[in-house]
């Protein structure tokens, strides 16, 4: 099976049913399987090697998706916040591409190699002049569906590899086909080049649900479209979720989304005080926060809304302090913990994450990653409690190393957290000559606040102990964040230089 398959039975079961809705206005599952077929006979007849897109959401996304996998070509979404050097070093690497590009960006995707460069609106009025059915061939399961370039926020990207085998097992494990009612939509706001949000186009078309596409986040725009659309789903990451919360606090004339039944957040470390702040408005909305990476085809673990109510509402810490876990891992996932010897850890020992399942590929373009035994080290540390809820304490590469001590940044982020004027905060390694390294903490104050770098300092010194203490404190007005919500921990070294 490849993952052409969710939409043709979509499309087969309801093919007048809304699959998407964005700007360009309203399509159904049946518009979409065709244009998907369309788009497979221009991919195959063109000999290129790649599918490649660059632009924001539109209906050309799916359309890219679901027709490079019926002819059998790896999927290749492309950041359009990179530099032009960046953009024409990846192409380079997928030469000869098909390339679906929005207009906005056309000059900047070079058309040398033999590829061909398609603007998205040409694209798409190409294909609705065909109207023959496309022959697709036999895909082989495991053949390439994704290839997704890393952040490369160190060094060269690596392009990460994402087999049928792998999506289709993630889908199947995760989501029951045709479950959503017609009635039902999920609003999609993380770009395309990100695995979420290609996860969120396939689980949405097996489930059948209403796809609404919010090309350029705001919050007022989404909280608008929620409303105007009768919205039921929702994926944000947390600088989403906590700027939806903030206006909706700042602005009482902004419409609450009334339909909304489920909001999942993932893509970054979400702060507990944004979660209780989102279950205070949105009590009646089922809260899911999904862990997982490129590298696993998504989501590995989840905490459900289930483990949310339970935390929220309970009077003793250790279940309490599941509100800042990733909750479980899902049914089909292996997980553990190992320290720097490999010995795999006990409850609440921390170490490095590993992961098993079929659904994880671990493998990128230029070497396979997975372990002789299928366990792949996802470079993520944190710790397991006696119940299996997972706590992440950041990248393995982000332990702060004092005079031979491992100390994890989050433990001092969580207290310094916890002071009522701080909003935001990230804790790194600086240089230290007597230490080798020592720790560093960015903070953002709440506006119109004051503190004395000595409190916070003390702060940490009374929860944990002195040699977790920041030596530096600078107070920013806001942290560095990508578009999925990831801390660029990188930029904020900087700041300390």
């Amino acid at each position: 099976m490849n993952i052409s398959m969710f939409l043709q039975m979509a499309a087969e079961t309801f093919p007048d049913r809304i699959a998407l809705v964005n700007p360009d206005g309203r399509h159904s599952y049946g518009d979409l399987y065709n244009s998907a077929q369309a788009a497979a006979r221009l991919i195959s007849d063109s000999g290129c090697e790649y599918v490649a897109l660059l632009d924001t959401s539109s209906e050309a996304v799916a359309i890219a998706l679901m027709g490079a996998a019926l002819a059998g070509k790896p999927y290749v979404p492309l950041n359009y916040r990179l530099t032009d050097a960046e953009l024409v070093g990846l192409a380079e690497r997928i030469t000869p591409a098909f390339a679906i590009v929005g207009e906005d960006h056309l000059a900047r995707f070079p058309t040398a190699g033999g590829s061909k460069v398609y603007a998205r609106r040409a694209f798409l009025d190409t294909l609705r002049a065909d109207t023959e059915l496309y022959e697709n061939p036999d895909i082989d399961p495991s053949a390439v569906a994704v290839q997704l370039f890393t952040s490369g926020t160190t060094g060269k990207p690596k392009a990460a590899i994402l087999r049928h085998e792998h999506l289709v097992s993630y889908i199947l494990g995760s989501v029951e086909f045709m479950s959503a009612e017609e009635e039902e939509a999920t609003l999609v706001t993380v770009p395309p080049y990100h695995i979420a949000g290609i996860s969120a186009v396939m689980s949405s078309i097996y489930a059948c649900r209403r796809i609404v596409q919010l090309p350029d986040f705001t919050p007022k725009d989404w909280l608008h479209l929620a409303h105007s659309e009768q919205v039921t789903n929702a994926f944000v990451v947390p600088t989403m979720l906590s700027r939806i919360i903030d206006d909706l606090k700042r602005d009482a004339s902004l419409p609450k989304p009334a339909a909304m039944r489920a909001i999942a957040y993932g893509g970054g470390k979400m702060p507990v005080q944004v979660v209780q702040a989102a279950l205070d408005i949105f009590p009646e909305v089922n809260f899911t926060n999904a862990y997982g990476l490129t590298e696993t085809s998504s989501t590995i673990a989840l905490l459900d809304p289930d483990d949310h109510r339970a935390a929220y509402s309970s009077d003793e810490p250790h279940v309490r302090k599941r509100l800042g876990s990733v909750g479980r891992p899902l049914p089909g996932v292996e997980m553990e913990i190992r320290d720097d010897d490999g010995r795999v850890c006990g409850p609440n020992e921390a170490g490095e994450v590993f992961v098993r399942g079929p659904q994880v590929s671990g493998e990128y373009l230029e070497r396979n990653a997975l372990l002789a035994d299928g366990w792949f080290p996802t470079r993520d540390s944190g710790y397991m409690d006696e119940d299996g809820y997972l706590f992440l304490s950041g990248r393995a590469d982000d332990v702060i190393v004092r005079g031979g001590e491992n100390i994890s940044p989050a433990e001092i982020e969580d207290v310094l957290l916890s002071h009522s004027d701080v909003l935001d905060v990230a804790v790194v390694a600086i240089p230290s000559v007597e230490w080798g390294e020592t720790v560093g903490a960015a903070v953002v104050l709440s506006p119109g606040t004051s503190v004395e770098a000595g409190v916070l300092q003390a702060m940490v010194k009374n929860a944990l102990r002195s040699s977790r203490v920041p030596e530096k404190v600078l107070f920013v007005d806001a942290l560095p964040y990508n578009e999925t919500g990831k801390l660029l921990r990188r930029i904020v070294k900087t700041y300390f230089a």
